[in-house]
């Protein structure tokens, strides 16, 4: 006999659009946006799958949270969360990426080192009874009683609120532990696969040392700028690039950097340079003397990097290189924290 699937029809995560500030109308809750892994979490008695937004299996890489999902005294139930790992108390989106793994031996070692925690913030199902056509206060009371019954260290339930200065308290005071700030319509039901919530992004701003460029390769013309910050050691690291420079402005760029061509780029960690993987070739990278200092918009940070390309918001040319250090960027925040913000 074939074994029947499972879950018999996984769910499409709900979605949302981007949008530049929260809305002051009424009828909206708002709730973090955690930096982690999107999942949605099936059980059915001894059965529990684990599913990213893309529909691949989590489960094999989190055999920690597998095992605190079996052992809930909820037997059937379909939850939507975000996988998040602490370290250290805060929380480290680097650490989580690290979990997937394709070793098995590594990954039942790292579920032992570093746990992760669900953190729940819809629930779809529940002992049989069918919720994603409920409207999203009946699904945040089920979700409410679920984690009354099965929650604890591992099984978190994310905050919410209708008040927007505290959606906005969030936003401003969140660190890295957050990703934005999420709005959902209470009276509307779950709508699988579609952007039918509306999202604030954090965006951070940090001055750094402008230390080389990359040009294209079809015009030649400056398609990025390479980024450096100074470590507490005094290296200048490479922290990652600037988005890509339209072509109205390349012009200015040219003659701006002009004069720093040629210099001695990154004296800490650089990007990739010549190797064996490169047959010792000169880098695609070009270095300048650190003198430029550039006012840049981020998301996150991940391993002492900006995990994403940056926007340029201004040049500072009244800030000193050697200022442009680490330690300005914006600390993650224990999610314990979050509580006090409002």
């Amino acid at each position: 006999m074939t074994a029947k699937p499972f879950p018999p029809a996984p769910i499409a995560p709900m979605e949302a659009k981007l949008v530049s500030e929260l809305l002051g109308e009424a009828g909206w809750w708002f709730e973090p946006k955690w930096d982690g892994f999107r999942a949605i979490v099936y059980r059915d008695g001894a059965s529990v799958e684990i599913l990213s937004k893309s529909g691949k299996t989590l489960a094999r890489y989190f055999p920690e949270l597998v095992a605190v999902l079996r052992a809930s005294p909820v037997e059937r139930y379909t939850v939507d969360g975000e996988i998040i790992l602490p370290v250290g108390g805060v929380l480290s989106f680097d650490a989580l990426q690290q979990r997937l793994h394709p070793a098995a031996s590594r990954i039942a070692k790292l579920s032992v080192a570093t746990p992760v925690q669900l953190m729940l913030f819809d629930c779809l199902s529940l002992e049989g009874k069918r919720l994603s056509d409920a409207p999203l206060a009946d699904r945040r009371a089920a979700l409410e009683h679920f984690h009354r019954t099965a929650g604890g260290a591992s099984l978190l339930l994310s905050p919410i609120s209708d008040d927007r200065a505290v959606g906005e308290a969030w936003l401003a005071g969140s660190g890295g532990a957050l990703d934005g700030v999420m709005a959902k319509r209470i009276d509307e039901a779950y709508r699988s696969g579609e952007r039918a919530m509306l999202k604030v992004k954090v965006r951070r701003s940090a001055d750094c040392v402008v230390a080389g460029l990359r040009r294209s390769a079809e015009h030649g013309g400056i398609v990025s700028l390479l980024l450096g910050l100074y470590d507490a050691a005094g290296k200048l690291n490479h922290v990652r690039f600037s988005s890509t420079i339209k072509d109205a402005e390349r012009a200015a760029l040219e003659d701006r950097v002009k004069p720093h061509l040629g210099g001695s780029g990154f004296s800490g960690k650089a990007p990739g340079g010549p190797s064996r993987w490169n047959d010792g070739r000169k880098s695609s990278w070009e270095p300048l003397e650190p003198e430029l200092v550039v006012e840049v918009v981020y998301d996150q940070v991940t391993g002492a990097r900006f995990r994403h390309g940056t926007r340029i918001l201004r040049w500072r040319p009244d800030k000193e290189p050697a200022q442009c250090r680490m330690d300005q960027l914006v600390q993650e925040v224990r999610p314990a924290e979050l509580a006090t913000l409002a």
